[in-house]
């Protein structure tokens, strides 16, 4: 329906006017980026994923290892739910089983730093103290790397959003999923045995009471990924 995930993310954070290029690479087949090449990509998502950021595949490995050297290069990465947590398992931080369980559906991220301070979003209008996101996650970051600062908390995640200087962002919810890619979602787990019935429902019924704050936080990802490129630009 929505062409992929590839797609999914290229609607919601890319941008027609900066006349962008957006490769996939299918890490957990083995796909990665030529080492040589990294120089002339501006930044890097890594997207969810339904395995453990903790685990010790061959690829995850691999990703650890990549994801260090952007770091020391200083490129622009953002990692989305899985993407986030192995991020900050690359990066020095540790990660897990929630404490609480699975977390799907709608969640209020408490924002606990003053963003403003980051440069990338410096002109960005006045970023709201509480935020709406769409979850869909059993495992969580325990603790940040070191230089890291936690920057939303929610009720059941203590890390819902972390970053490191301008060129890292961590977040465990979908700030690119819609409502019905997550009732999909939850189809799916039911019938694989993952979540119980009633746990689907429940998160069914919070999912059509309210929304998630997508604009606010497609704008937040779009000025991390590429304020650089709106100023070359010149469209800031």
């Amino acid at each position: 329906m929505y062409g992929g995930y590839l797609n999914v993310f290229v609607e919601a954070f890319g941008d027609k006017e900066l006349g962008e290029k957006w490769d996939l690479f299918r890490v957990v087949d083995g796909e990665f980026p030529n080492m040589d090449e990294l120089i002339n990509y501006e930044g890097f998502v890594v997207s969810g994923s339904p395995f453990d950021a903790y685990g010790n595949e061959h690829w995850i490995l691999k990703l650890c290892l990549l994801l260090q050297t952007l770091y020391l290069m200083q490129k622009k990465v953002l990692g989305i739910c899985f993407g986030h947590q192995v991020l900050c398992r690359a990066l020095g931080g540790k990660v897990g089983k929630a404490n609480n369980g699975w977390d799907i559906g709608l969640r209020k991220l408490n924002i606990v730093k003053d963003f403003s301070t980051h440069s990338f979003l410096s002109d960005l209008d006045e970023i709201p103290q509480a935020i709406s996101i769409i979850e869909c996650h059993q495992d969580e970051v325990w603790e940040v790397p070191k230089g890291a600062e936690i920057v939303a908390i929610s009720e059941k995640t203590n890390v819902e959003m972390f970053t490191m200087g301008d060129h890292i962002l961590g977040i465990q919810g979908h700030p690119e999923y819609t409502k019905d890619i997550l009732f999909n979602l939850i189809d799916r787990l039911l019938s694989n045995g993952s979540i119980q019935s009633g746990f689907a429902e429940d998160a069914k019924s919070m999912l059509n009471k309210a929304e998630p704050d997508r604009k606010c936080l497609e704008r937040i990802c779009k000025k991390f990924l590429k304020r650089e490129l709106e100023f070359i630009n010149g469209k800031i």
